[in-house]
């Protein structure tokens, strides 16, 4: 499923994508229960997230913030 800016905030899970207005893009895999998180089209992730920690990043000159669940999903939400 791809999911929009305008949705956030969201849960994605595992497969999903959220695409912002500027055209960036988020997404994740699971690594035990870490969360590799991708922007773009990237092979290897900007950062790994564990369960209940965030990550901080702006797209659109924006502010958001990813956190990893203990699910296999990862909350985005405006910062």
């Amino acid at each position: 499923m791809q999911y929009t800016e305008a949705d956030i905030p969201v849960v994605i899970k595992h497969g999903e994508i959220l695409g912002f207005s500027d055209g960036t893009t988020v997404r994740f895999e699971s690594n035990g229960e870490a969360k590799d998180v991708f922007f773009g089209d990237e092979w290897t992730p900007t950062i790994q997230l564990f369960p209940a920690n965030d990550y901080a990043f702006q797209a659109g000159g924006k502010a958001f913030k990813l956190t990893a669940l203990f699910e296999d999903a990862l909350k985005v939400e405006k910062a």
